[in-house]
């Protein structure tokens, strides 16, 4: 059996991974990133073998870029196949009860076709009635961790597969062992949250908002784009509170003292000559200070892109409240439209909860009418569903589940209605899209509106000049020939 490297933007139910309706694809499945690597042959023998298996959101994923590294970094190999590896590391997901049975499945696979497995993630910080839920259902899991843990995944694996002797430095490149492809990668800014939304249980497994060192986040980023990265996607639980916890502490980039701030890291990621692409941003007043560089491209290329990932979540005061989220509807739409004037291109990718416990038929009706006047051009939505140690499990009022279902879906409707308008209005124009893909068709491409995986996808055509050729992680001028609710399809200009 393969053993294939999952990530599915936090193992959400398929309409929370749609953009307007999109298909729920995910980020695309990849087996193990050991092509192009060095081979780890040592003196003495064969270096131990690894599995990996990753589920869960780019957060995540990140985590497990930082694992990858490090095992390469102390001359393990990694396999693909459970039968050849010495030991499986099963990263996992934690957030809702689909993505804690999606991990809990994955363990078990990899126990029935393996019997060594290390368990990580967010799942591993979850306990029920004072028990971990992992050892619960998987006594024989070697240790269970939670995220954001190299060091203790290091440990565990120390302990039951020792580590090869006099391990190459070459092993690893300087931008670290990535899962996604060659030309794209995320760039994590921060770890845990300092919200305690009501629905969200983050906090009790990553912890309070921890920023990383603005030298240390450059340099990450400038490794990746001396290794052929063409767009860097920032992450985070909350992009916008970047070096809150810290505050704002100037660090050196490069000798230059910058301060620890979005504002200040956007404005160095711009310089490198790259897409940089901002997501997990909320609705604070410090947005406005980046917006002005999405309308600028560098002398060299690289640009801020005119998007914004923004979870609104509702839009109803009462609702927000109970959800203890910041901002209200009014602000929020006040705010859209202060941003569209500063940056008319911009792209505002949202998600919402629709049934959220105590929501009545008006309030739900008010986010649909949020929806129609905002004007959103991708947008996610989910059926509330109750997470384990979540406080909006003691909410009056729940919402039965075929009326969440039921609200789920109306909304999706009038969002599939509004992006199909949005995107016929490119019909005509040229625009600037990034390839992700060459095949027989001709090539399957995002334009700056579209974020891998979750977005929407540029199909271009096969080129009818040489000159017209073109190749994955390229940055193509295309001509949009037509468009449907959620993709758009054109020509090499």
């Amino acid at each position: 059996m393969s053993l294939v490297l999952q990530e599915n933007l936090a193992s959400l139910p398929d309409a929370s991974k749609t953009a307007a309706g999109l298909p729920a694809s995910g980020l695309p499945s990849s087996l193990l990133p050991t092509d192009g690597l060095p081979a780890s042959a040592l003196p003495g023998g064969v270096s131990p073998k690894i599995g990996f298996v990753s589920l869960g959101c780019p957060k995540a994923g990140s985590d497990a870029e930082s694992i990858l590294t490090q095992l390469r970094s102390e001359g393990y190999d990694t396999s693909k196949t459970y039968e050849d590896a010495d030991l499986v590391i099963v990263n996992t997901c934690g957030f809702i009860d689909d993505a804690v049975r999606e991990s809990l499945d994955a363990i078990g696979e990899a126990l029935q076709a393996n019997g060594k497995v290390i368990v990580t993630g967010c799942l591993g910080a979850k306990e029920e009635g004072g028990e971990n839920v992992v050892r619960k259902v998987h006594p024989k899991v070697l240790a269970v961790t939670g995220p954001h843990a190299t060091h203790e995944v290091m440990s565990a694996v120390h302990l039951h597969l020792p580590r090869p002797h006099d391990p190459f430095a070459d092993l690893v490149p300087p931008q670290g062992v990535r899962l996604t492809p060659k030309h794209y990668a995320y760039l994590k800014i921060s770890e845990g949250c300092n919200h305690r939304c009501s629905f969200c249980i983050i906090p009790s497994m990553r912890g309070d908002l921890v920023s990383r060192p603005i030298n240390e986040v450059m340099k990450e980023a400038e490794n990746l784009v001396k290794a052929g990265v063409k767009e860097i996607l920032v992450i985070s639980q909350d992009t916008s509170a970047y070096g809150v916890d810290v505050k704002y502490r100037t660090g050196f980039v490069n000798g230059k003292p910058v301060r620890t701030r979005m504002t200040e890291l956007t404005r160095e990621l711009s310089q490198l000559g790259v897409w940089v692409r901002l997501h997990y941003v909320y609705p604070y007043p410090s947005v406005d200070e980046v917006l002005p560089f999405m309308n600028e491209t560098h002398a060299n290329g690289g640009r801020i892109l005119p998007y914004l990932d923004i979870p609104f979540q509702h839009s109803s005061q009462r609702i927000l409240k109970l959800m203890k989220r910041p901002a209200s509807s009014e602000r929020n739409l006040d705010r859209i439209r202060a941003w569209r004037d500063i940056c008319p291109d911009l792209t505002i990718r949202s998600t919402f909860i629709a049934g959220f416990p105590g929501e009545t038929d008006a309030e739900f009706e008010e986010m649909l009418d949020f929806l129609r006047e905002a004007q959103l051009d991708r947008v996610g939505c989910f059926a509330y569903s109750p997470v384990d140690g979540a406080t909006a499990n003691d909410l009056p009022d729940p919402v039965p589940d075929d009326v969440r279902a039921e609200r789920q879906g109306r909304f999706m409707q009038v969002q599939e209605e509004i992006s199909r308008k949005r995107l016929a209005r490119r019909v005509g124009k040229t625009i600037k899209c990034i390839v992700d893909e060459v095949n027989q068709d001709g090539g399957v491409a995002r334009s700056m509106a579209d974020a891998p995986g979750i977005d929407g996808n540029v199909f271009i055509a096969t080129p009818d000049k040489p000159w017209k050729r073109f190749k994955a992680g390229e940055i193509v001028s295309v001509k949009i020939a037509g468009s449907d609710a959620h993709d758009l399809w054109g020509d090499v200009a």
